[in-house]
């Protein structure tokens, strides 16, 4: 760092993003990418003339985009704001919510720590069980703001609407945030109960299900005086937040509704797929309600078998968090880069003997 950084930036240990690298080929399974292209609906939608026109900038309320996010959803357009990836719905949403407190699960998105420190505001981690669920009731009466990512972004476990609900009714008084960047390989959308609940609010990306991860799409879903709280946030940041290009891709993959339904249940079914030949192999396995799985096996570590597998040309994610230092992280992609990676692995597992 230089020394003219100021004492927060020197003090921050910033969120470390998964390996994008481009020294040989890889069979990418470490940043929960979908594997399917993006829709092509939405990819037409980028006409030259599209293209020529960027000479102007995006339009600041992302109506197009707003009106579809609406529409899908059953709300009203007052009730969307988009923003640039769901990493900035969270920015916002810690900058309006969080002087209080805010507190989250010890494993968990690592950008809640990056955003609370950024933000100033103090955080409490709540452990997680030992099986690594959620216990609704230490959420209950918190007296801060709650920070949920449903289903868990490192464990993929997600929680049932009905302990949700739970949780938003104990702190009525409180903001509770609903991060939902896997829900769609879930299914128990927390959408509906904004309608409600005027204390939630709920976070999505496109870069999951939708296939959208380089566009950077985002949005938030809450009551309209949140929406308008969020918004008065972003204007005073980021006003032209969402770029042209990707507002137009984001409009035509959620309306493209056939390819979306079809991915996520390919995803799904190579999930079981992964999940039944890494079980046969003498794996743990956390139960798994996203696109990815937490795995273990007690023939080598973690850390050994991200870098046995990286040396053979296949790319998952290792954290060094003490709870999970023994797991790997492992997106579901195709079936064929699922028989590779399993086939890999037990060749591995043979060697290691």
């Amino acid at each position: 760092m230089s020394k003219f950084a100021g004492r927060k930036i020197n003090g921050i240990a910033p969120y470390v993003p998964g390996e994008q690298p481009q020294d040989r080929s890889y069979i990418k399974l470490n940043t929960n990418e979908n594997p399917y292209y993006t829709s092509g609906r939405a990819v037409n939608s980028i006409t030259h003339e599209v293209l020529s026109n960027l000479k102007r900038y995006s339009d600041p309320e992302c109506k197009p985009l707003v009106e579809a996010i609406a529409k899908y959803y059953g709300v009203g357009p007052e009730n969307v704001l988009a923003t640039n990836g769901s990493d900035e719905a969270l920015a916002f949403c810690f900058q309006a919510y969080g002087v209080a407190g805010v507190c989250y699960a010890d494993v968990t998105y690592g950008f809640y720590d990056v955003f609370a420190h950024m933000y100033d505001c103090p955080a409490e981690h709540i452990a997680l069980e030992e099986d690594f669920t959620i216990d609704p009731q230490k959420y209950f009466n918190k007296g801060k703001t709650i920070v949920i990512a449903n289903p868990n972004a490192q464990t993929g476990i997600a929680l049932g609407l009905d302990k949700i609900e739970q949780i938003i009714q104990k702190n009525s008084k409180n903001i509770v945030i609903i991060d939902q960047a896997y829900v769609d390989f879930f299914g128990q959308n927390a959408i509906p109960l904004i309608k409600k609940f005027d204390n939630l609010v709920v976070v999505n990306t496109f870069s999951k299900s939708r296939s959208l991860a380089g566009a950077r799409v985002g949005f938030v879903i809450a009551d309209k005086s949140l929406i308008d709280d969020l918004k008065k946030v972003k204007y005073s940041f980021h006003p032209y937040n969402v770029n042209t290009v990707s507002m137009l891709l984001a409009k035509n993959a959620i309306e493209d509704d056939g390819y979306f339904t079809s991915t996520v249940a390919r995803i799904i079914d190579s999930r079981s797929y992964l999940i039944d030949g890494l079980t046969k192999m003498g794996f743990y396995i956390l139960p798994s309600s996203a696109n990815f799985v937490l795995a273990r096996t007690d023939k080598m570590s973690g850390e050994e078998l991200y870098r046995a597998l990286k040396d053979n040309g296949i790319l998952v994610r290792h954290f060094s968090d003490e709870r999970i230092k023994d797991f790997v992280r492992i997106t579901i992609g195709t079936d064929d880069e699922m028989a590779a990676l399993l086939k890999t692995v037990g060749e591995i597992l043979e060697k290691n003997k």
